[in-house]
């Protein structure tokens, strides 16, 4: 099977070709609930639930990003169906993470949906994570123990009397599992043919899982490449990769995407055939 190849095809097919336990990491935001119409397909979404768990290594991870349309007043819980699902295929849900997105105002009587869920499942323990970490508020600092029941001042005079030293602030911590992330124009990517999709993966989202969820020299699946996202940040993360895309259209502008960085020398030693 060809690595670093967008297949015009069902991700079915796709899969098909795949040996058990062959894929590192899936990052991917399928198409739900019929908010957009992604050229008129649909998919058979038990059937690429089994077929990830199938193709997915022992210590691989699918990070699944999704939401839930409103339909006559009530959220259709599409995504915790799907999580449940997972599960019973055998997945762990090794995290349940929030894409906190930009909104548009609407005029409606509950509140402006601003996240979706980034589900983490894992087949077995994770076998990679490179964890994001960003700055402490308070560096350097002590603190006490952490949901202490305690005020301050008492939690400091109990550590003195056990003898116990309290716990200093690093200079940095491990990011929070709420990412926000700006997305649209000059957010999401500045490569203008992307737009010509409805629902542009922000390159952003795909980098940080790509970096925390897998290794170099891993691979990379998407089975909705849609605009080639997580295709052209695994190459620049060096990463193989493969991706299923149903739609012409789409394959036509993901591979224009990276084009580039399959052709500079990036992923030139990544090029191989698997038999």
């Amino acid at each position: 099977m060809e690595l670093n190849r967008i297949y015009c095809e069902n991700n079915l097919e796709t899969m098909a070709k795949m040996p058990n336990n062959f894929i590192d990491l899936t990052v991917t935001s399928p198409p739900y609930d019929n908010l957009r119409t992604y050229n008129g397909y649909c998919f058979d979404f038990e059937s690429v639930a089994k077929e990830l768990y199938r193709v997915t290594k022992l210590g691989g991870v699918v990070v699944w990003v999704v939401g839930d349309a409103t339909v006559k007043g009530s959220e259709t819980g599409t995504s915790f169906k799907q999580a449940l699902y997972f599960m019973q295929c055998g997945f762990n849900l090794h995290d349940t993470m929030i894409y906190h997105k930009n909104s548009l105002p609407k005029n409606h009587n509950r509140y402006e949906q601003d996240f979706e869920f980034m589900f983490v499942f894992s087949k077995g323990k994770p076998k990679a994570f490179n964890p994001i970490k960003v700055p402490c508020l308070y560096p350097e600092k002590e603190t006490a123990r952490a949901n202490s029941f305690f005020s301050k001042t008492e939690e400091i005079n109990r550590a003195a009397r056990s003898g116990k030293k309290r716990r200093p602030v690093g200079v940095e911590k491990i990011k929070g599992n709420i990412w926000k992330i700006n997305t649209g124009a000059g957010h999401s990517t500045l490569d203008k043919d992307a737009f010509r999709h409805p629902a542009i993966f922000p390159e952003s989202l795909a980098n940080d899982h790509i970096i925390s969820w897998s290794n170099e020299s891993d691979l990379v699946y998407d089975p909705f490449m849609g605009s080639g996202t997580t295709a052209k940040i695994a190459l620049k993360n060096n990463r193989k990769f493969i991706g299923s895309e149903i739609s012409q259209e789409y394959c036509d502008i993901a591979n224009k995407r990276i084009n580039t960085y399959l052709t500079n020398g990036v992923a030139d030693d990544q090029r191989s055939q698997l038999t």
